[in-house]
């Protein structure tokens, strides 16, 4: 008596038991769980009025809003497949991205609307939301069209593809990595159960939908009858405005998007706990150490696109509530454990052996279980790449340590190998971050005569404060090790990152590595 495993059965739950309750904030539009569910329904008879059919690509190119979260429910309700798009690529990559999906039909806000238009006859159908563009059907008013009467569950399996998610693609084509409804529902359990998300909480939704499905969030705040505050552009201020209006008690985001939150202006303290989960970079202790001090509960979680995307949580133990904040923060910074259904998880040496648990001895974290993604889609030799011999290959270094606390040091790509000492730009990042005037900073390597490689440190400074490049290399050399210090130092006014808040190191290594051969010496 088997039901196949997937998230549109939080929606169903939601939908049936939840009807009167607040399901999304959008702006100055809100919609109960029942009227909310109706437009779903609306939408999905509308693709399926098209002719959209099971396993057809439908994208969607849109920040958070209302419109964004009912396609995550309505695109595959019908057995469709959901391409969610990176709102901020380049207009060549939505060609690819669209061509290679096989899209058939593109749901795209108005306001990045500029951003596909070029590829004129290239697109498929186009559908808007916001602002009307003639000669493409309006959303609201193509949904008005059809009933939203309840539809039953489509009938599929649990292994197929659900969403269909392009990587960044910083240093080459996106792939399409598949993203099954089993994947899918493992991963929200995971989010809702470790993220402590319950009846009447808030959720903020600061993280981009499209990024690797809001991590999650989109279908696991529904499955307990949480309230979604959708949120379409990125601000420090109105981030804290919609905290305080609707009583947010969770969010996710990148360092980064907390560090934005600090540079607020007389930030006022929250006046109940508000649980964020961050990811997409090691947090540096600073910010979790200032965020606590603001009444947040910063939970680091750990994972990639391929993994949907969680793999290990850095959890609280009751016994460490009390101690000083300065120790439980840096093992916080660390990636933690395996979360409840992430599977196996190891950190393995060149030679497929297991690392020894002693904070020293680094390899490369793989895994395998449910949260595995299916493949790059039509991209057979890269999946088989990335899956050997039944595990997932991260490409992330890491050390183990007593407590089988797993911490990151470093992307393969990302070590400076200085002198032939290994150098992780993760913890000399770190240590930039205690400095009271460094608001962002980034850690490359770049060419160096005589030792082949040699640290530079990327820096924005918070306004009003100037410390000289001296005087950061020395903050450095007294906080670590003297081979691993920045010996250079840039002053930037903003770092380039991807909407997920990862720091493009790409861009900052290309004008330091112009015509070498290679990007290593």
């Amino acid at each position: 008596m088997k039901t196949p495993l997937t998230p549109l059965a939080l929606a169903e739950r939601a939908f049936k038991y939840y009807d009167r309750r607040l399901a999304v904030i959008d702006g100055d539009r809100e919609d109960t769980y029942g009227t909310w569910s109706r437009r779903i329904f609306q939408l999905a008879r509308a693709l399926k009025a098209t002719g959209i059919k099971p396993g057809d690509r439908v994208a969607a190119l849109m920040p958070n809003t209302g419109a964004m979260l009912d396609i995550f429910y309505a695109v595959p309700w019908i057995g469709a497949i959901l391409v969610p798009l990176n709102t901020r690529l380049a207009t060549d990559d939505y060609g690819y991205i669209l061509e290679h999906s096989g899209s058939r039909v593109l749901v795209v806000d108005s306001n990045l609307w500029t951003q596909v238009e070029p590829l004129g006859e290239r697109l498929p159908e186009v559908w808007v939301t916001g602002a009307p563009i003639h000669g493409r059907p309006e959303y609201y008013s193509l949904l008005s069209r059809y009933s939203g009467d309840p539809i039953p569950l489509p009938d599929i399996d649990e292994d197929d593809t659900m969403t269909l998610n392009y990587t960044s693609g910083t240093t080459a084509r996106p792939k399409g990595v598949e993203l099954t409804h089993r994947n899918l529902l493992m991963n929200a359990i995971d989010f809702a159960y470790h993220l402590g998300v319950a009846m009447g909480d808030v959720y903020l939704h600061t993280l981009p939908m499209f990024h690797v499905n809001g991590w999650g969030g989109v279908w696991a705040v529904s499955g307990v009858g949480g309230v979604h505050v959708t949120l379409p552009k990125v601000d420090g201020s109105r981030i804290w405005e919609l905290i305080h209006r609707h009583g947010v008690t969770r969010m996710c985001g990148a360092p980064a998007v907390l560090n934005m939150m600090l540079q607020v202006a007389d930030t006022p303290r929250v006046t109940k706990p508000v649980r964020v989960a961050t990811a997409g970079a090691p947090p540096p202790a600073a910010i979790i150490e200032r965020m606590e001090a603001l009444g947040f509960q910063v939970l680091h979680v750990y994972g990639l696109t391929e993994v949907s995307p969680f793999i290990t949580v850095s959890e609280w133990l009751p016994e460490e509530t009390k101690d000083p904040v300065e120790l439980r923060v840096v093992r916080s910074a660390r990636q933690g454990v395996a979360q409840i259904l992430a599977g196996e998880i190891r950190v393995v040496r060149s030679d497929g052996q297991d690392v020894t648990p002693n904070g020293e001895d680094m390899g490369e974290i793989i895994c395998r279980g449910n949260v595995v993604m299916k493949g790059y889609y039509k991209q057979p030799q890269e999946t088989a790449k990335a899956i050997r011999d039944g595990w997932f290959h991260t490409g992330d270094l890491a050390v183990v340590h007593e407590d089988h606390y797993i911490e990151i040091r470093d992307r393969e790509k990302d070590i400076i190998i200085s002198g032939g000492e290994n150098i992780s730009s993760v913890e000399v990042e770190s240590v930039l971050f205690r400095h009271p005037a460094v608001q962002d900073a980034a850690v490359i390597g770049v060419p160096h005569e005589k030792w082949g490689e040699t640290v530079k440190a990327i820096i924005v400074l918070k306004p009003g404060m100037g410390p000289t490049a001296d005087e950061i290399i020395g903050f450095c050399r007294e906080h670590m090790a003297h081979f691993k210090a920045p010996t250079t130092v840039d002053f930037y006014q903003e770092l380039p990152r991807t909407a997920s808040g990862k720091v493009q190191k790409f861009v900052l290594r290309e004008s330091y590595w112009k015509g070498k051969a290679k990007r290593i010496n």
